[in-house]
């Protein structure tokens, strides 16, 4: 069963045989059409280099399926997506093998039933993109007349302000804003979507978000793993770009923007955007004195890196949000590669009682935690009385774990942007002045750096990164909270 009421579409993807699609896309389809979740018209039309005959093609993609999906493989799951996928071999920088693309979608847009609605997404390297967007629109693929074509791309979106300005005119210039879908899989995790939530649909948190109550806010994105095959990429990019600029500063904004006047997706990426806008430290005096970067020992080891390699694989940042709700109050930030523990989490610790009725009483503070990955779901740490005939105060912890029972299979953030891409919901999905202001911010701190000197490698593989991390919160009389799995 598929979904009468859902935006038909032709779903083209660029990047067809690349780990992306198969890892991620295919999956995250095979997932949705199992849950009935697909339009009724639909179709996927997968484009790569490679010379394969669809049969062929599709043979990998059921193999992706079985290793990848959080489903265990159905054949007649499988017989039903696998009738909906075509396979186009194309060199996507010749701009003649376009007519012929728009041949093929012709077909498969009657054969389907999905209107001429077009999805185009861009699975390619970012030098790539500007190319395809650029000869769609010669192609007049995409064309809006009563039908819609739009586009979704993956991050990184530009490799500073100017690239990415560039990058932005080409894609607006083919497809304007309202057809442009910037990926950050980070705003598809369910914890992430359950922020605003915990926010605003309960009276408890809202009134006591501010600095008033609030004494520092940490958020952790830590990876066990180092980079694998992707030095070339890193390299060119480290964790500034790659983390930053993108996951954790959305992130950020959404801990710390005001209320939305209701939850259309410009009222909620307006006040995101606020928070981008009043982001500090800005001068060069504040960055070398409130950022810390690192490198892991094993970095210039790694396939396709330099063995003089100043590229960062930790950072730590404290930042602030110059608004009147968050005056004064700290944002750590921290993410890095061979780490001890693989999680994301934000923790917002409150402020101790002014006045304490309580001599006794414990020197853990409130805390509210919320867990991104790989354990979803909220705890609060408050304190109590411990039971007993003596008056002991401790701290108990309140725990919500959304994906730790039994027969809870959350879904995958791609499953979840897919279907707002499919019904034109841009939510989650990174507006333009969102990817302005964060570069701003970004290059900055990229500038300063420039005439550094570093000494690389400066921590230890599986360490919480080098000691001016740790050094960076003892300033302020605070330290890091290192959560247990």
């Amino acid at each position: 069963m598929r979904v009468k009421y859902m935006n038909n579409n032709t779903f083209v993807i660029f990047g067809g045989t690349g780990d992306l699609t198969q890892r991620k896309l295919m999956p995250a389809l095979y997932n949705l059409i199992k849950e009935g979740s697909l339009p009724k018209g639909f179709a996927v039309v997968s484009i790569g280099r490679r010379d394969l005959t669809r049969e062929a093609y599709l043979d990998q993609i059921q193999t992706s399926i079985k290793t990848f999906s959080r489903y265990p493989f159905e054949e007649k799951i499988w017989d039903e997506l696998k009738n909906l996928i075509y396979y186009k071999q194309m060199d996507f920088t010749n701009f003649a093998e376009y007519e012929k693309l728009k041949e093929f979608l012709d077909f498969v847009d009657i054969k389907h039933h999905t209107k001429g609605n077009h999805i185009y997404y861009l699975a390619v390297a970012p030098e790539f993109f500007d190319v395809i967007v650029d000869n769609l629109a010669k192609a007049n693929l995409n064309a809006q007349n009563g039908k819609f074509s739009r586009v979704m791309i993956e991050k990184p979106f530009g490799r500073n302000l100017q690239s990415a300005i560039y990058l932005n005119q080409k894609i607006i210039q083919a497809f304007g804003e309202e057809n442009t879908y910037r990926i950050d899989h980070y705003l598809g995790k369910e914890m992430l979507q359950n922020i605003m939530v915990i926010r605003f649909a309960n009276s408890l948190f809202e009134p006591v978000w501010n600095k008033d109550y609030i004494e520092q806010v940490q958020i952790t994105s830590s990876e066990t793993i180092g980079i694998g095959t992707r030095g070339s990429y890193y390299e060119n990019a480290g964790a500034i770009r790659d983390m930053v600029q993108s996951h954790l500063l959305q992130l950020l904004s959404l801990i710390a923007m005001e209320r939305p006047k209701d939850l259309s997706p410009n009222s909620v990426r307006d006040e995101k955007v606020k928070v981008l806008q009043k982001l500090k430290p800005t001068s060069k005096a504040e960055i070398k004195k409130n950022i810390v970067r690192g490198q892991y020992k094993s970095y210039r080891s790694e396939p396709n890196v330099s063995t003089t390699s100043t590229t960062e694989t930790f950072v730590a940042l404290k930042l602030e949000v110059d608004t009147p709700r968050w005056k004064n109050v700290p944002f750590y930030i921290r993410t890095g590669k061979k780490l001890p523990r693989k999680a994301i989490e934000i923790i917002i610790q409150f402020k101790q009682p002014e006045k304490m009725l309580y001599d006794n009483l414990t020197s853990i503070p409130n805390m509210l935690i919320i867990k991104v990955q790989p354990q979803e779901g909220v705890f609060f740490v408050f304190n109590a009385k411990k039971p007993g005939t003596k008056n002991t105060i401790i701290p108990v912890q309140m725990d919500f774990c959304q994906n730790c029972d039994v027969g809870i299979n959350t879904p995958e953030a791609y499953e979840r942007l897919l279907l707002d891409a499919f019904n034109g919901d841009s939510t989650l999905f990174a507006r333009w002045d969102e990817v302005l202001y964060s570069w701003k911010f970004i290059d900055a701190i990229i500038e300063s750096w420039q005439d550094d000197e570093v000494n690389f490698p400066n921590y230890e593989d599986g360490t919480y990164g080098p000691i001016e991390a740790n050094e960076l919160l003892a300033k302020d009389g605070k330290e890091w909270i290192n959560l247990e799995d």
